[in-house]
């Protein structure tokens, strides 16, 4: 079986794109063959740039490849570098390419997504993680400079993470934490009212209910960011997210020294401040 994970973006001026729904198994995802190709080495990392075919595949490829760089080095600045050395990156050629090898579903599954990672088998005891690759949709051709690269940043999130995301791993944080390293900070917009964190439904619900969904994860990261360093923040992903993780209540007790109640409170503060 395959696990994909979803990136779409609200910013995105052109198609959205949202982090990644972890651990929801999907079919097993199309083999992408990437023998003779020839392989480009970035930031330490040799990076396979597979394309389908297609008007826009090629160009594609040529903007994530100018955009590798920094968004390695933003993951490598808060993950460490202590992840995968080779990546994969597919263009698909067509919407029909990109379902196929996204794992398959319905159409309007896909319809507003730039791009997935997926995987096709994961042992978090081990730390392995076997075929993984980020494809994009064709659209994400014409996404904007600054929307591209915080898709891309996000996926590789992921994909850095995944052999220490646990598959029941609370999607909100994963996002959030995805969202955390790609998008560039902002304040919260002044009407922003005080919220709870999202819940699965949330994030499965296209629209607005998503989109803000998406905000409000990204939204509680940061603040746990700005209120206890970005090295607790790293640390409450591991401890929430990990394999044999506990709820996220035990997991906030222990790194960020705080219960739960008080730290959405301190978030709610924060967001209307």
């Amino acid at each position: 079986m395959a696990f994909v994970f979803v990136a779409e973006l609200v910013a995105a001026a052109a198609l959205p794109a949202h982090p990644i729904r972890d651990g929801s198994p999907a079919p097993t995802a199309a083999r992408v063959d990437d023998a003779g190709l020839t392989p480009v080495v970035v930031g330490g990392h040799t990076v396979r740039l597979i394309g389908l075919g297609g008007a826009d595949s090629e160009r594609l490829l040529s903007r994530v490849a100018a955009n590798l760089g920094s968004a390695i080095d933003a993951v490598a600045a808060f993950w460490g570098t202590d992840w995968p050395h080779e990546i994969s990156v597919v263009a698909a050629g067509s919407d029909d390419q990109f379902r196929t090898a996204a794992g398959g579903g319905p159409a309007s599954q896909w319809a507003d997504i730039a791009a997935v990672t997926v995987v096709e088998h994961v042992d978090t005891a081990r730390r392995t993680a076997a075929g993984q690759r980020i494809v994009f949709a064709p659209g994400a051709a014409d996404m904007s400079q600054s929307a591209l690269r915080i898709v891309l940043t996000h996926e590789l999130f992921h994909y850095a993470t995944r052999v220490d995301t646990a598959l029941d791993a609370p999607r909100w944080l994963t996002e959030g934490v995805a969202d955390f390293v790609a998008r560039p900070a902002s304040r919260p917009p002044v009407d922003a009212l005080p919220l709870a964190l999202p819940s699965d439904n949330d994030l499965d619900t296209a629209g607005p209910r998503r989109s803000l969904a998406y905000d409000r994860a990204w939204w509680f990261t940061r603040f746990v960011a700005e209120t206890y360093g970005t090295t607790a923040l790293r640390g409450l992903y591991l401890a929430a997210c990990g394999a044999g993780h506990p709820n996220f209540a035990t997991a906030a007790r222990t790194v960020l020294e705080t219960d739960p109640t008080g730290l959405l409170t301190r978030w709610q503060g924060w967001l209307t401040d």
